[in-house]
């Protein structure tokens, strides 16, 4: 299994409505790690904060800080969005802005835990929601330790303009801490600009564009009912498919281990 990581340059929405998206319909166990300095908005959007206590990143780092038992209290802090078969978990974020500071000395100690959870039995993948690169603190070593990190955009050209200056800084950072250059990809959203027109321009390929839902989009920012069949669900559902090509390819040119559970190809 595989740690994906989404990101997103300042004033290019789309990174938690896609991330969530793609947890709905993901075909593996998945954890949904809100890990967006900012702060998380599932738990009180989709949700509609309905689950009673805290819970979530910012429980786990000031228990972490406190107490070092991050392995123990993780699952406890977890959502479980298709109850009960937990296949698709949610590590709700930062609410309080307080715990900003208490998740942000800890994201490497968070990368390294998700590297284990991509790597246990039961695997799963671990979908990250880094939110957008330009805030303080931002979580540069769950990029690092990500099998493929996407960039989401839309399609329009204000969004492409502040996305390449971001694309360019994580290729600065990639280079310095030897991340392999391939782990970069782009996610675009809306059709304004084709994959083709657009990957050219920012250099770095489109690894899929998905449809301007705003009816869906509506839903997954403040709840709702969510409906398999609407285009951004559907589109969702596909993307598993290019980021496995992507991963495969990495695993047969570098020689890794095929993914445990039969999960490589699979789809």
């Amino acid at each position: 299994m595989a740690i994906v990581a989404l990101v997103s340059a300042k004033g290019s929405p789309g990174v938690t409505t896609t991330a969530l998206a793609c947890t709905l319909t993901w075909h593996h166990r998945v954890v949904l790690a809100e890990c967006d300095p900012s702060g998380g908005s599932v738990l009180a959007g989709y949700l509609g904060g309905a689950l009673p206590g805290p819970r979530g990143i910012g429980e786990l780092a000031v228990g972490e800080l406190r107490d070092g038992n991050l392995e123990e209290a993780f699952w406890s802090q977890l959502v479980d969005l298709d109850a009960p078969k937990r296949e698709r978990l949610l590590l709700p974020g930062v609410v309080d802005p307080a715990q900003a500071g208490s998740v942000v000395p800890l994201w490497q100690r968070f990368a390294d835990f998700f590297s284990g959870l991509a790597k246990g039995r039961p695997a799963y993948d671990v979908l990250v929601d880094c939110g957008r690169l330009q805030v303080v603190g931002p979580p540069w070593p769950l990029l690092r330790a990500a099998d493929l990190v996407l960039v989401v955009t839309t399609a329009r050209l204000p969004h492409l303009s502040s996305t390449q200056a971001t694309i360019r800084a994580i290729e600065r950072d990639f280079a310095e801490h030897r991340v392999p250059a391939d782990t970069l990809r782009l996610l675009l959203i809306g059709g304004e600009h084709g994959r083709t027109e657009v990957g050219k321009a920012l250099r770095i390929p489109v690894i899929a564009q998905l449809p301007d839902d705003p009816r869906t989009a509506e839903v997954l920012s403040h709840g709702g009912t969510v409906r398999a069949n609407r285009p951004l669900m559907r589109a969702a559902s596909g993307l598993e498919v290019p980021v496995r090509a992507v991963l495969d390819r990495r695993r047969a040119r570098l020689g890794w281990p095929a993914a445990i559970e039969g999960v490589s190809g699979a789809i």
